[in-house]
């Protein structure tokens, strides 16, 4: 997720098409939070759906069902699954955009040399997952871990490259 200024605040305005307007259906937001990714875009009153995840536990298929309700469940997906919690919203234009919750690459999708954030938000949101999946760790090995800087960093690097994340 990036802030004002960046590509969630400059879609509006913005051609990012040369189908006619209202015709460009599924397009796709890749956010780190989608939480933090609905309130920005309430807060320049866009009309952004509840978050949902897909009825069939697949996001699979055409766009339209899911940017139209039939395929919805609500809330975000039960095990907090990258790429499986969405919302949806129109442009003033009439097109219709999908918020995609990716917190987890695919493998092969980011270069384990290339992590980078590209704003506070996004490294503060990979920071509590990895405090969160830390917590876990420390609990399975019975107390505190000293290494718990080298740990945090293994994770969020892994987690941007898409590699198996560290127990």
């Amino acid at each position: 997720f990036t802030p004002p200024g960046s590509a969630c605040a400059m879609i509006f305005g913005t051609n990012v098409t040369a189908a006619a307007p209202g015709s460009a259906q599924g397009l796709y937001l890749i956010v780190s939070d989608l939480e933090a990714a609905r309130k920005e875009l309430l807060g320049r009153d866009v009309d952004v759906s509840e978050p949902f995840h897909d009825a069939g536990g697949n996001f699979i298929g055409p766009d339209e069902p899911y940017l139209f309700g039939r395929r919805r469940v609500d809330g975000v997906d039960p095990g907090r699954r990258s790429y499986r919690s969405f919302a949806s919203f129109s442009d003033p234009d009439g097109n219709g955009w999908l918020l995609q919750e990716v917190t987890a690459r695919l493998p092969g999708r980011v270069e384990p040399a290339g992590t980078s954030f590209r704003s506070s938000l996004e490294l503060a949101a990979a920071l509590r997952r990895a405090a969160s999946a830390h917590g876990e760790h420390e609990k399975r090995g019975g107390g505190h871990d000293d290494n718990w800087a080298d740990w945090y960093a293994d994770y969020i690097v892994r987690e941007q490259s898409g590699e198996p994340l560290p127990s």
